[in-house]
Order: structure tokens, then sequence, then C-alpha cells
């Protein structure tokens, strides 16, 4: 008689066996590197996101306090380094029109990636994005004066500037 582990092992064996053929005509032969160039991108799915509104009755100091903490938490690293070091230099001195629309940059695009590839200019900015508070985001991007730039400043130090 067979033992309970062996009998188990060879009952999952069998069970593996019985469907991976199945599971094999599943996968397909596309890449992930890169988009293919026959790629009808008819398996995308389109998330629906909420429309940005401006936050109406929020004093300067409490946008200026939330766009810093947003500036600092993004959804990819590359934006949070550059988000909150950018935040950390002009946040404390921008305008109020200047404060409106740094946040409609960081805050309305559903895409992250979309943000860092205007910053670093590798795409072209809408022209709903375009204007003073971009142009200092690509200067700032170019990093002319080579500063180490390899993480993002804890926000503590962040919001020494406002108090």
């Amino acid at each position: 008689m067979l033992s309970a582990f062996v009998a188990k092992r060879l009952v999952s064996g069998v069970c593996q066996a019985s469907w991976r053929p199945a599971v094999a005509e599943l996968v397909t032969t596309r890449g992930y590197k890169g988009e293919a160039p026959d790629d009808s991108r008819g398996d995308l799915i389109e998330i629906p996101l909420p429309p940005w509104t401006e936050k109406d009755g929020e004093t300067m100091d409490i946008k200026r306090r939330r766009l810093l903490f947003q500036s600092r938490k993004r959804g990819m690293l590359e934006n949070c380094i550059l988000l909150s070091l950018f935040a950390k230099q002009y946040l404390n001195t921008m305008t109020e029109h200047q404060l409106r629309q740094y946040d409609r940059l960081i805050n309305e695009p559903s895409n992250d990636w979309d943000i860092y590839y205007w910053a670093t200019e590798a795409q072209p900015v809408p022209d709903v994005y375009t204007g003073e508070i971009m142009d200092l985001l690509k200067e700032f991007t170019k990093n002319k004066d080579q500063e180490q730039r390899l993480d993002a400043p804890n926000l503590e130090y962040l919001d020494k500037g406002s108090q």
C-alpha cells in the first residue's frame, strides 16, 4: 500500500500534467520589451479617474503643505526625487497663480510617466500644462549645477522653509 505522502504527490503530479497543455495554449508569444508594431492595444483597460478640480477655500499655506507632500509621495521614484527636490527649491516662493499651475500639473495627469517625459523634454508638453511652472521644472530637470539627485529629501526638511 502506498503511503499517504506518495499517493498525494502522485495525484498532484497527474493533476498538474493534465492541465499543462491547456495553459501552454493560453500563453501568447508576444514579447513584453516595448510595444510590438502590430499591437492593436485592444487588451488595454481604461480606468476612469475622477476629473481634477481645484480645491476651493484652501489657504496658500495649506496648499503649499499639500503640494509639498504630494511632490514627495509619488507613484514612481523618479518623480518622487525630481518633484520633491523641485518643491524644496521653489514651492515657498511660488505665487498663488504658480501654485495653481503646479497643483494642476502634478495632480491632473493620470500617468506619472507623462510628467517625467515632459520635464525631461522626451515628449512635447500639452498646451494645458505649458507655462512658467513647466518651464521652471524643465530647467530644474536639466540639473546644470550637476547636483547629486539620488534620493528625495525627507518631508520634515522640506517643510522647514514654510515655518
